[in-house]
């Protein structure tokens, strides 16, 4: 009983205790600095071994502009402790008085007692940092690390160096560092893509290429070979990290994985040349059959995206190829999907691609293969027409895989096959689940469809603009291009005052790019920053017209305007990382 007691009393003092700096903090940041003083006076005084309530006492007499009352303070603190942090307060305060001689002496006091006390060098030089005092504080955590060469503060000077425009140093000091914290890799990079830009012969990009090469030929690892591949690929050099690349392979002989990883980068980038040749590396060089398989059906893809009509039919045999070398089994699955995905939208043979999955139902199978071979007959399915039989496929989705992001995939086609229906009752109710996904992408697509529903369900009691647009983007998926856009145009005249316009306008827009008809993309695209720029499409319609201008129509000038209007009138916007990244690039910043 007692104990238990003791227990609550002590949680209730510790509650107590985190209300009264949370009182103090308040009064701090609201500016009042006489009910601040009082507050972390009576904490300190309760907890006289905790720094940083004394200054915070420090800082407020300074805000108050009692520069004798801080001064008497932490010379009462000097007298008592052999940390020279103290020193660099006690500096900064003469230096608020206008005493710059006797601001330098406690500094250096500051910096010269690490020399025999090298431990308190961490708090010397973060004193130093706080007052922005950043070149001591480079000095002290450089001598620090010669004073005891098992410190490691290459993390905090290669900070201070990227503030001090070191860049030389600054990178030198970051592959110091992770050469000891390996796991620190992800976030060198993070910070060296601050400082480099797509430019190979940009100054920084130079820079960091010759720390990376010294350090190969100096002390050869392959965590330097897998920055330098990094640094190649940002620069969309992708030959060069192919070598890297190679290079990391043939000395360790254990995974593919960086070479897999180049791969998709450039796939997705477009550059079809170097990706073949990395895909058949790996079919060369891997020893599994699911990397082997997944690079022929890469391989497959990308040919398949180039193709010609008249291409099809070699590919449909080289499918087959593989099927027979290979075999319909458990490691094939994701080649059947792109097959079955290739006789449908392709080939536009939805009926064989249908059995073809069905067929591959047969097989042994785990349930999440057996719930992606689902996911592509329901998609198939939409693609027909055949909502119901879709709706059941899905369904039992989300039966066998509760929870998961499959499932919830399922739920979000379950939505839009009953609005490509017009069930957009049933489709909203769906869709409220999903604003909660655990897969960002699922949640940004459900909100974005909820909203479209909802914002032009009650323009009309007959929701005509909208049951014609889901039409419209059904014909879209069933790549029947021309009559999407017909539909779209009906919206356009006959519904001119509608919220659901703008999004007609630029669904209708994508249209006209994959038709490659630009000069129609570009005047949708204008009218929705005319007509609609206080609407929630606005920055859609910016990125989009700032990427034809970039990509399809060669006016790089027009495009960096578009760019900068995200960056200055929509900052909340999801592409605004992209917009300001690609017009820095188009003004010819120079990045450091």
């Amino acid at each position: 009983m007692r104990t238990s007691l003791l227990i609550f009393l002590l949680l209730i003092g510790h509650a107590l205790f985190a209300q009264s700096e949370q009182v103090a903090k308040s009064y701090y940041d609201d500016g009042q600095f006489e009910k601040a003083l009082i507050a972390y006076d009576k904490l300190y005084k309760a907890n006289l071994g905790n720094v940083n309530y004394f200054f915070k006492i420090v800082e407020i007499y300074q805000q108050l502009e009692q520069l004798d009352e801080s001064e008497k303070l932490l010379f009462e603190i000097i007298e008592r402790s052999g940390n020279p942090q103290y020193y660099v307060e006690l500096g900064y305060n003469y230096q608020l008085k206008g005493n710059e001689i006797l601001a330098k002496e406690n500094y250096e006091k500051a910096r010269s007692g690490i020399e025999q006390k090298p431990i308190y060098a961490y708090y010397v030089a973060r004193r130093f940092e706080d007052k922005a005092l950043i070149g001591y504080a480079a000095l002290v955590y450089e001598r620090a690390m010669e004073l005891r060469p098992e410190s490691n503060y290459n993390m905090q000077l290669a900070r201070i160096y990227g503030e001090q425009g070191k860049l030389d140093k600054m990178f030198r000091s970051y592959i110091d560092f992770i050469e000891v914290n390996t796991t620190y890799l992800n976030f060198a990079k993070r910070s060296f893509s601050e400082y480099i830009s797509e430019d190979g012969q940009g100054d920084n990009n130079k820079l960091l290429r010759t720390v990376l090469l010294k350090k190969i030929q100096e002390q050869p690892n392959i965590m330097w070979n897998e920055l330098l591949s990094w640094l190649f690929i940002q620069q969309k050099e992708y030959r060069k990290a192919f070598a890297q690349e190679k290079a990391i392979f043939n000395r360790q002989q254990e995974s593919l994985r960086g070479v897999i990883d180049l791969a998709l980068i450039v796939i997705e980038d477009g550059e079809s040349e170097i990706a073949y040749e990395i895909l058949d590396y790996i079919i060369e060089k891997a020893s599994d059959l699911e990397t082997i398989v997944e690079a022929h059906k890469n391989k497959l893809e990308l040919r398949t995206q180039e193709a010609d009509p008249g291409d099809l039919n070699e590919i449909d045999n080289d499918y087959q190829t593989l099927f027979r070398e290979f075999g319909r089994v458990s490691q094939t699955v994701d080649l059947q999907l792109s097959y079955a995905n290739f006789i449908a939208f392709e080939l536009n043979k939805p009926v064989e691609a249908i059995l073809f999955l069905k067929e591959s139902l047969l097989n042994n199978l785990s349930k999440f293969q057996e719930a992606k071979i689902k996911m592509k007959l329901g998609d198939i399915l939409v693609f027909r027409e055949k909502f119901n039989e879709a709706l059941i496929y899905y369904s039992q989705i989300q039966q066998s895989l509760k929870n998961s992001t499959l499932s919830q995939e399922a739920r979000f086609k379950v939505a839009k096959a009953s609005y490509y229906k017009g069930d957009f009752k049933w489709a909203e109710s769906q869709l409220k689940i999903l604003k909660g996904s655990t897969s960002q992408l699922i949640a940004n697509d459900a909100l974005d469809l909820k909203l479209l529903i909802s914002d032009n369900k009650y323009e009309d009691s007959t929701q005509t603009a909208l049951k014609l647009y889901a039409k419209a983007d059904l014909f879209a998926y069933q790549n029947k291009t021309e009559q999407a856009i017909q539909l779209l145009d009906q919206i356009l005249n006959a519904h001119k005052t509608e919220t659901i316009v703008d999004q007609a306008l630029l669904m209708q827009a994508k249209l006209y790019e994959k038709k490659k008809d630009y000069s129609r993309a570009e005047a949708n695209y204008l009218r929705i920053i005319t007509d609609y720029k206080d609407d929630i499409l606005a920055d859609d319609a910016y990125y989009a017209l700032a990427e034809l201008y970039v990509n399809e129509l060669n006016i790089p000038e027009k495009a960096q305007q578009y760019y900068e209007r995200i960056i200055f009138d929509h900052a909340d916007s999801i592409f605004f990382v992209e917009a300001r990244k690609k017009y820095r690039t188009l003004r010819g910043d120079s990045i450091n």
